[in-house]
């Protein structure tokens, strides 16, 4: 039943599905399955084959829940074959709670102390509503006892007891739940309405519920948490009190016909109201939050992928004011040459003096880039690198900006102390700055992904989420481009395929007893990686001058054998691959074979393994963020004074969010693009039109220079 239900919801064949459950179940990994399990999957990508997992586990809690729901009211001797049958039918969590509701043991309630007197016949008799003459009083009579001293205490529990009963009734809840979602409004309103706060767009505020975009869900969760906002939402109670009296007012002759109707109000407002107005907020508050999740996610994978800078020697700086700007210079290796502080900015002003030391490192470890981190002080100190490149007359030196984010975190780790221990907390910060811009990837690992810090309302969503969501996009892209076994950091291996932060330890520790590996067997012999591991790990670790040239490849070692025997076939010899590859080899193929479809026949091997492998060998160890948009370098700065509406500038995109793109033009804070200006055509999402590091070509409509707020648009 799950299998079917994945295959209809993806769109994919029976045979995919069984697959990829099989392989997850035998505790393959993501990114191993997504490389080289494509026969058995169909091709599907790392990012499908997440959603498939997440929704797998989604439906198999689900099963679990069902089954438990159906013991415990078993236990309780009510299950009926009515009643299991509808819950074995249940598509969503909710929908079990719903029907497990009635049934789920409570504290003492209203109506359990009313059932305690004795009432329950009495509410039984009102709510069937048979009675055409005579009074309520009347039937009340005979229940009157030691406990129930009057007629009118009688009542009013039986009413009790029935308000409960509608309270619980689970068809009666998904009609009232959905109607509140399509009818009812968000409404929010200042807790002090004198103080200005940031959220006084929301001091009167009203939204329908299903229209309500995500990112004002959570700035409006955040507003309440804080204490800022009161928020609710308000649906037309008379058509709720409708909706209710059609199911339990079934005579309306009845002698109990205002007992019920006041019974239905009673039930609506104090049991039933809260408890969908809560459940209404947290299908908000979760949608709200996957979304963000994902948002997050593609902006930090938009991030790690960001091509590295080879072969250039790089002097970073951290700006700063007081404490002035510390500077590394760093080698094309990222190894640091030399450090120092400088003073060009406020209060010291010593513009002179940070000149010769700056142009002194410059020259002295032939730089070629300036990387500048995007903190405090960074708009100045970008004056003054610019200032100073025009003087320098060194026609090869830029400047580019690099997002700090996570950087002071990152310097103050255990991490970073066990790294560089004679180092104090900036310059290692500083040196993570150069780095970053050297590596991206290899540096960004470092940190924990939520500081990386290019998403909307991070830290109001759930955590345990957010943090799943980024370790699986910091492992696909560390898998996607793979690792220099001879050279990565514990941090960087952790996220390999298989490995833990143990065995990544314990890889390093190999490598300084033992020396570079010379093959990929090799790892077996670190403590704990075995066979599994091994398997899991393999294909993703690259070694550059080895024993073997397809270990420096993305060739798995379980597919060398076929990958010889191929190589024999077409005449070319395993050394060609490391002088940058075989280029000819399509050629080779159609000439040997007559396509890759009969070579891989004729190999009995999966057409889509040995495509794969046909590229390796084409183009050996080649690196993903090749593709991604490069690294925008400046040796201009524009301070927001010189801005004026209709100037057109080019930008890089540093940050995606629901309501648009934030834009570095140059100036100390990104400009927005709202997402009413990213194109003359509709845009659903952002995201569908940029990305993060793309270029792009803006035009200043507004400038706020009291707040230092941009406008920008790219309809241009």
């Amino acid at each position: 039943m799950i299998v079917e239900r994945i295959a209809k919801e993806f769109g994919l064949r029976l045979s995919q599905v069984e697959a990829t459950i099989k392989l997850i179940d035998e505790g393959n990994t993501i990114p191993f399955i997504a490389r080289y399990r494509k026969e058995a999957t169909g091709g599907l990508t790392d990012e499908t084959l997440r959603d498939l997992d997440e929704r797998l586990k989604y439906l198999r809690n689900l099963e679990e829940r069902k089954q438990e729901v159906i013991r415990l009211i078993d236990e309780q001797g009510k299950l009926t074959e009515e009643l299991k049958e509808r819950i074995l039918e249940a598509e969503v969590l909710q929908r079990v709670e719903d029907l497990y509701k009635p049934f789920r043991k409570k504290k003492a309630t209203r109506a359990s102390k009313a059932k305690e007197k004795g009432l329950e016949p009495l509410a039984l008799i009102i709510k069937a509503m048979e009675h055409n003459t005579g009074s309520p009083e009347d039937f009340a009579q005979d229940f009157l006892s030691d406990q129930v001293e009057t007629v009118e205490e009688a009542l009013s529990g039986a009413a009790d007891i029935i308000a409960e009963i509608i309270a619980d009734d689970p068809d009666l809840n998904q009609e009232l739940r959905n109607y509140t979602y399509e009818h009812g409004k968000i409404v929010t309103e200042a807790v002090d309405p004198d103080e200005k706060t940031v959220y006084d767009m929301y001091k009167e505020y009203e939204e329908p519920v299903k229209k309500i975009p995500d990112h004002r869900i959570l700035a409006i969760n955040r507003g309440e948490r804080e204490k800022k906002l009161k928020v609710k939402i308000n649906v037309a109670l008379e058509k709720v009190i409708e909706i209710i009296e059609d199911a339990f007012i079934v005579n309306k002759q009845s002698i109990f016909l205002d007992i019920m109707k006041a019974t239905v109000e009673d039930a609506y407002k104090r049991l039933m109201a809260p408890s969908i107005e809560r459940e209404i907020r947290n299908i908000l508050t979760e949608r709200a939050e996957n979304n963000a999740v994902k948002i997050f996610a593609k902006n930090t994978e938009k991030l790690l992928m960001t091509p590295p800078v080879k072969n250039t020697r790089v002097l970073a700086i951290d700006p700063g004011f007081r404490t002035g700007c510390k500077l590394t210079a760093l080698d094309e290796t990222g190894k640091l040459l030399e450090f120092d502080t400088i003073y060009p900015n406020e209060p010291k002003n010593d513009v002179v003096g940070a000149k010769k030391i700056l142009t002194s490192m410059i020259v002295k470890h032939n730089i070629n880039v300036i990387a500048i981190g995007n903190g405090t002080a960074s708009r100045e100190t970008q004056l003054f690198v610019a200032e100073l490149i025009k003087e320098s007359g060194l026609d090869d030196l830029h400047y580019t900006i690099v997002n700090e984010a996570g950087a002071s975190i990152y310097s103050a780790s255990k991490l970073a102390a066990e790294e560089y221990p004679d180092l104090d907390v900036t310059t290692r910060g500083t040196l993570s700055i150069g780095r970053r811009f050297q590596d991206p990837l290899s540096e960004l690992v470092k940190i924990n992904p939520r500081h990386i810090g290019v998403g909307q309302y991070q830290h109001d969503i759930n955590q345990k989420l957010l943090e799943n969501a980024l370790t699986n996009i910091v492992e696909d892209c560390v898998n996607r481009v793979g690792v220099d076994l001879n050279t990565a950091s514990p941090s960087l291996l952790s996220y390999i395929s298989g490995i833990n932060s143990a065995i990544a330890k314990n890889i390093v520790a190999y490598r300084e007893v033992n020396g570079k590996f010379k093959n990929r067997k090799q790892l077996l012999m670190v403590a704990k990686l075995g066979e599994k591991t091994f398997k899991q790990c393999a294909g993703f670790m690259r070694i550059t001058d080895g024993d073997n040239p397809l270990d420096a490849t993305a060739v798995h070692p379980e597919s060398y054998e076929v990958t010889e025997i191929m190589l024999e076939k077409l005449g070319i010899e395993k050394a060609e691959i490391l002088k940058g590859g075989v280029k000819n080899i399509d050629k080779l193929i159609v000439e040997t074979f007559g396509s890759i479809e009969k070579m891989a026949e004729a190999l009995g091997v999966g057409t889509m393994t040995l495509t794969d492998i046909v590229n390796e060998i084409k183009k050996p160890g080649r690196d993903p963020r090749e593709d991604m948009p490069k690294v925008v370098f400046r040796n201009d700065v524009l301070s927001i004074e010189d801005l004026k509406p209709d100037m057109e500038l080019t930008g890089t995109v540093r940050n995606v969010v629901d309501f648009g793109a934030f834009v570095d033009i140059g100036i100390k804070n990104d400009g927005l693009v709202h997402i009413s200006e990213l194109s003359h055509k509709y845009v659903k999402h952002p995201l569908d039109v940029v990305s993060i590091g793309d270029t792009v070509k803006v035009k200043v409509i507004s400038v706020d220079r009291e707040r230092e707020k941009v406008s920008l648009t790219m309809k241009i």
